[in-house]
């Protein structure tokens, strides 16, 4: 193994919390330079919360200016001569205020990728809407069975619309960098959070669209979710459609009166079987069910706890967690997941402090040659 995949391309992230900060992770970790752009007095909001802006920063660095001054845009508009990427995460038209919109941009630096992450996109009656991961969710659909019940739950912690816009920022700006290659030059992107979880609900979309039954995408199986053991630890099965697994599971818990039950019948009395199957599982600890369901190889999982994520023996072997050097904080990471067999990848730096390196990357942008001015 010798470079990585994306080893001298340079990034500028004006993109801050969530959403962007993922997608340069990524980025990042695959061998981007990536370089944080920071608001004076705080940076990126996510600085207040220290593990989630720690864990999606590292291998990036730190540049502080005041987008609000002439200096500040003077200075960004500096760096992005030299840039590969841009991405922001403002709403619609503040770039194009500072003056630093890709129109603006882009004459300068044709090779410029300048990609705009926001909640609801450049267009459209919402697009200077304020938006959160959870707004996002509702208006894609995501949240369609709370909408249908009426019954509001407790919603999920784990951020779909951040993660799922995130990603594909990553891929929007992976495919520009390959066409670019082809073309010469760079490109604008738009991409709205919302649009991004649409995209992930396409099944779901699809049958609502074409009037088709909701049963075609998903069916409610007595066997697939979560089951309280005997030691009051969860087990995970999951079990669609599949006889084979449905008949195993029955011998196995006791329940061969129901292992004849075709795929139709369990979707009609899934309360009635998962109550069944509920109750014998409740009779056995996870471990021994684990021994069971791993012999007659079925779909299982143990719910675990965060604590307990790291040290699953298959995740260990996935090498998904490194430890940084004493002298970079020696904290613990998690690596992004794409494994190469012949280009490096991984966590070469920790999250950098606030401004870190504005001193370091202003002086090398002054230092690399006559300064072309913004046009009037």
């Amino acid at each position: 193994m010798t470079a990585s995949p994306l080893e001298g391309v340079r990034i500028l992230s004006l993109a801050e919390q969530y959403p962007g900060p993922y997608a340069t992770l990524l980025l990042a970790d695959l061998g981007a330079d990536v370089t944080l752009i920071e608001r004076p007095n705080g940076g990126d909001p996510a600085r207040k919360q220290k593990s989630l802006f720690s864990s999606l920063s590292r291998n990036k660095r730190s540049v502080v200016l005041d987008l609000k001054s002439a200096a500040g845009q003077e200075s960004l508009f500096e760096l992005s001569k030299t840039a590969d990427v841009l991405i922001e995460g403002y709403r619609p038209d503040v770039m194009k205020k500072l003056g630093l919109s890709y129109e603006e941009l882009s004459p300068v630096n044709r090779r410029l990728i300048y990609l705009s992450l926001t909640g609801f996109g450049q267009n459209g009656p919402y697009r200077r809407r304020p938006a959160h991961d959870l707004s996002c969710q509702g208006l894609a659909g995501v949240l369609f069975q709370q909408g249908r019940t009426g019954h509001p739950e407790t919603q999920f912690q784990l951020p779909l619309a951040d993660l799922a816009s995130g990603t594909l920022a990553a891929l929007g700006v992976v495919s520009a960098l390959l066409a670019r290659e082809r073309t010469g030059h760079g490109c604008y992107i738009d991409l709205a959070m919302t649009d991004s979880l649409v995209s992930w609900m396409t099944p779901y979309l699809y049958a609502s669209l074409n009037g088709r039954p909701m049963a075609e995408v998903y069916t409610d199986e007595p066997a697939n979710g979560t089951f309280a053991c005997a030691d009051n630890k969860l087990i995970t099965l999951s079990i669609v459609q599949e006889d084979h697994y449905w008949q195993a599971l029955c011998r196995a818990t006791g329940l061969a009166q129901l292992a004849s039950a075709s795929h139709q019948d369990r979707v009609q009395y899934a309360s009635d079987y998962r109550a069944q199957l509920a109750a014998a599982i409740a009779k056995e600890t996870r471990e021994a069910w684990a021994d069971i369901f791993s012999t007659i190889e079925i779909p299982w999982g143990e719910v675990l706890h965060l604590n307990e994520v790291a040290t699953d023996p298959q995740l260990r072997a996935r090498d998904l967690f490194v430890r940084l050097s004493p002298e970079d904080g020696g904290e613990w990471h998690v690596k992004q997941p794409l494994q190469f067999d012949c280009y490096k990848t991984g966590i070469r730096l920790p999250a950098p402090e606030l401004g870190e390196h504005t001193q370091e990357i202003l002086s090398r942008c002054e230092s690399s040659g006559t300064r072309l001015h913004r046009p009037n």
